[in-house]
């Protein structure tokens, strides 16, 4: 190859476009040829850790290649879910991310350097609403309840999250905004601490990812008071919405799941990937997994250009409102 004065051949050039770009196109037109790595930003045994699972075996039988499943856990997600942005836009390394690390941790962590837009959205997998549940001791059963007790005494009360700018943080923060409501949130590391507490009446109330919730709830050692999605959840229906209460009718807020993959992948790559998890969205196995862990699994003609940009804007009212910052 030769260059005169910094300046290439017509020979080269022509190279260039008739020879190296039908390279590219057709590593594009082979996808996959190779396994594929779903990573789940969090340890395993979680409900993104089941779902990212669920998803990589049905992507691994409509795509004809192994898909493994790469947790990589710390910082609320973040770690894994840069790992991704900053992957080869091959589509070889995807992310399935749940809000928090997709849509969340950037508005409250200066230290994530990320946003939604860095990625190439691929779809919607499902969602799941959360609870909010009150201590067996507070002795409230209803949300309005609830609502007056908080509400005759401003600040005396507290509730508990799995930690600070979280989906179940912003969850009671949006209903704080909306009823008009003044608590103290407590941040815990975890579920397991935050049940010891609500179990020992060490706080009043707490937010669950509803599946998480429901063995306290139906044992009876704490009580739900609503889920935090406006369609009350197939897995329990007994629970009404929090939106039902006239102070919280605009309270409408879960945790979801998105399969998602580096930036500026090539178009043929996205059709490919966007295709096989429509199609897997429709598996009956797959469906029935999500449905029995308490999700709701998605349409497959989610705009989620569209979604991920109201949703974002839902999470910085929130953040703005409660002032959350890391």
């Amino acid at each position: 190859m030769r260059c005169i004065h910094g300046v290439w051949t017509p020979v080269l050039s022509a190279f260039l476009v008739a020879g190296l770009a039908p390279t590219a196109h057709g590593q594009s037109e082979n996808y996959p040829d190779r396994p594929i790595t779903v990573v789940v930003a969090y340890p395993a045994g979680g409900s993104t850790d089941l779902t990212g699972r669920a998803v990589a075996d049905q992507l691994a039988r409509k795509l004809g290649v192994n898909v493994i499943v790469e947790n990589v856990g710390g910082a609320g997600g973040a770690i894994g879910a840069h790992k991704v942005s900053r992957a080869a836009a091959d589509g070889y390394t995807l992310l399935l991310g749940a809000n928090n690390e997709i849509a969340i941790n950037r508005l409250i962590s200066p230290s994530v350097k990320y946003s939604y837009k860095d990625f190439t959205p691929i779809g919607l997998v499902a969602s799941q609403p959360m609870v909010l549940v009150a201590s067996t001791g507070s002795g409230i059963k209803t949300v309005d309840q609830f609502i007056k007790t908080v509400k005759a005494k401003p600040g005396h009360y507290s509730y508990g999250s799995s930690g600070v700018g979280t989906a179940l943080h912003l969850s009671a923060e949006m209903a704080k905004q909306q009823a008009g409501l003044f608590m103290t949130h407590i941040p815990y590391r975890g579920v397991g601490p935050l049940t010891t507490d609500l179990y020992g009446g060490n706080v009043d109330f707490g937010v669950y990812v509803l599946s998480s919730g429901l063995p306290h709830i139906r044992s009876g050692k704490v009580v739900a008071l609503g889920i935090t999605e406006k369609k009350r959840s197939a897995v329990a229906l007994d629970i009404a919405p929090l939106a039902d209460h006239p102070l919280l009718k605009d309270m409408d807020i879960g945790v979801w799941f998105a399969l998602m993959a580096p930036p500026n992948l090539p178009d043929a790559v996205t059709m490919r990937l966007r295709k096989a998890l429509a199609e897997s969205l429709q598996a009956p196995e797959f469906r029935k997994k999500l449905e029995d862990s308490g999700s709701t699994v998605a349409p497959a003609n989610v705009d989620m250009d569209k979604f991920l940009a109201d949703e974002s804007g839902k999470y910085q009212r929130i953040v703005d409102f409660a002032k959350i910052k890391e």
